[in-house]
Order: C-alpha cells, then structure tokens, then sequence
C-alpha cells in the first residue's frame, strides 16, 4: 500500500479551522467532504504523518472512492490543489489558504468568500502521494494474512465463500479475497454478491472473478445495488445481440468488443443495435458482427440517435435511388433522339383546323 507523506513546519496539539471555511463553505459541501478536509486539516498538525487513502477512508469509515470524490470537490472551490501522473493518480495535494485562494468559476457555485484577507497571508502545506499503477495487486505476507483473517467480518466471508465454491479455500482464493477486500475497497457484502454472480455462470476460476471485480471497480460499481443493475444490463444487451443473430453461445472476446464499441463509443440503444443485426441477417444471411459495425459506424456518422431517425435515412435512400433509376432510363431515349437525322428540320405543330385542311384537300382529289 502507498503511503502519503504529510509534512508541516510546526506541530499542533489542536486543529485550527477557519470561521470562513464553517460560514461560507461548510453549509453548501456534502457531509461526507467536510470530514475529507477536516481530517486532512488534522493530518497536517502531525509531524511528518504517513497516510493512504485507504487509511484515510478506514479512519472515516468511507470508500476510497468518496474520499477522491471529496477531494476533487474541494479542488473544485479551489481550497486544495491536486497533482495527477500520467495514471491519473493523485500524487500531491496542496492545501490553499483559505483567505487567499481566488474563487473559480466553479467555485462560485459552492461558496462565496466575504472575509478580508489577513496582511500576512499563510503559506501553503502540502501533502506528496507515491505515485501508484490502477488496482496494483499486492502478495499478502503470511503475517498480513493472519492480521486479516482475524477479523470476524472476513472469517464470515471466507465462510460463504467456500459454500459457494463448494470446496475449501486454497492460497489463490485468498489472496483474491484479501486484495479485493484491503486494495479495491470491495466490501463484504459486494465480494459474496460477486462470486455467487460467478459461479452462477459455472466460473470459479480465481482470474475469470479477478477480472469481473476489475470491471466493476473500473465502472464505478462499489455497492451490491450498483452490481446487480450493471449485470442485468449486461446480460440483457448480450441477450438481445445473441437472439437478433440466432446465436445460442455467449459471445466471444471480439465479439464482446464489437458490442461495447456500439453501446459506449457510438451510444446506441440496444433496438438500434437490434436493427443494425437484423438487417445484417437479411443481407449476408448470417451473424457478421463486421458487417454490423458497418452499419452501425454509417449511422453513427449520420448522426444517429432514435430507431425512428433510421426510417428517414431509409426514405432518402430510396428516393435517392429512385431518382438514379429514372435517370439512367432517360439517358437511352435522349441520346437515341439526338442521334435520328431529321432532327435537323424544324417541327411543325398541326391544330386540328391543319387536320380539317388536309381531309378536305384528300376529299378534292377523289
């Protein structure tokens, strides 16, 4: 676990918290931020204190998550500063003077600062973080297992756990469990719904449920209610695509890509996709998840966002077409017009008195 080291040029057996931060910023901040920038506060009257985010979230009995969360709001109203690697990690925090600090537009929507400045403003403090790989992985040593598995939370998982797997748990199992638990946040509620969602599939390899955990912690997905909605959907879009192409197997690796490429980089909705297969039935006779992305790649670039919009882009397609085949019929007649001879004379257009005329004429000569 990486540490975050805090450093202060003088130590406090008290935490100093301005009025205006109570005032002006306090009221309009979610509870659960308030206690982020208070602890960091804390943080800051200890000498040389190391900490992590999941210390800082154990401590406030939170997710690493909404202890980011908390801190990126704050960022926001400009009370601290954050500094990001190239992972996205946070690998410094600033804590602004509160008198000082300029008000951004974003700030502006959360507090309005109306205190006068002091002559003598503070100078900032700053918090260094270790720079960190997404989801790095740790090997438990025998000694940080034993500490672990102490806890009668975790025993209690280990249990359920092994009802599901209907064997005992083997070192692998463990460490999963434990990284799951200590690392990703995943609480013990969320790592049970995850393997019964698992083996519910027949998969009990520790990788295939490593894999899973990844996605949801890459989605956000940090509570049972968060899973349990993501799996529906995740099952009914497959579903669909399946049944469209008469496929009775779940999709393959690729074939999953094709599918997430639709959904997430193009946004459709799942009766857009529907159609996109359908038609691709029709036309090759067969499920070309290539073809499909063709299709739905032409609708992306045209703009499309309702199943109703592809019945005005058929329309124009036929009228299109439509108005190609009159032409190319045209074409012939014309040309053979201007080929015929007589052409060079001037036409004459006979009225029906000229068709008298002439009869009459006839008539005289009989």
């Amino acid at each position: 676990m990486n540490t975050i080291t805090l450093q202060s040029n003088s130590t406090s057996e008290s935490t100093v918290i301005p009025n205006i931060f109570i005032d002006n910023y306090m009221p309009s901040a979610n509870g659960a931020y308030v206690k982020v920038y208070l602890y960091l506060l804390r943080c800051m009257a200890s000498s040389d204190m190391e900490i992590t985010l999941s210390s800082i979230a154990d401590h406030l009995e939170d997710t690493e998550k909404d202890i980011t969360r908390g801190l990126c709001y704050w960022e926001k109203v400009n009370l601290l500063s954050l500094v990001r690697d190239t992972n996205h990690q946070i690998v410094s925090i600033t804590i602004n003077d509160i008198y000082t600090a300029k008000d951004s537009q974003d700030a502006e929507e959360y507090a309005t600062s109306t205190a006068a400045p002091p002559s003598e403003p503070e100078q900032a403090e700053t918090v260094s973080i270790s720079p960190r790989q997404n989801f790095e992985k740790p090997t438990y040593s025998d000694a940080q297992i034993k500490q672990l598995t102490n806890h009668d939370e975790v025993k209690w998982l280990l249990n359920i756990i092994e009802i599901y797997l209907d064997r005992l748990i083997k070192p692998m199992d463990l460490q999963l469990i434990l990284y799951l638990y200590e690392s990703l946040g995943f609480s013990a509620e969320l790592i049970m719904y995850l393997y019964e969602y698992c083996v519910s599939k027949n998969k009990k390899n520790p990788s295939y449920i490593e894999a899973v955990a990844l996605s949801w912690a890459e989605e956000g997905i940090d509570t049972v209610e968060k899973a349990e909605a993501a799996t529906v959907l995740y099952n009914s879009n497959y579903n669909a695509v399946n049944k469209a192409f008469g496929l009775n197997r779940a999709p393959g690796n690729v074939e999953k890509q094709f599918i997430n490429k639709w959904l997430n980089k193009f946004g459709f909705s799942i009766d857009i996709i529907v159609e996109a297969c359908n038609r691709t039935i029709l036309m090759t006779q067969k499920p070309d998840f290539k073809y499909a992305d063709k299709i739905l790649e032409n609708w992306f670039k045209k703009g499309v966002k309702e199943l109703s919009q592809i019945a005005k882009l058929d329309e124009e397609h036929s009228k299109s077409v439509n108005a190609k085949a009159n032409s190319s019929k045209m074409a012939p007649a014309s040309k053979a017009s201007q080929s015929n001879r007589f052409n060079a004379f001037p036409q004459r257009t006979y009225t029906d008195e000229d068709y008298s005329s002439m009869e009459q004429r006839l008539l005289n000569k009989q």
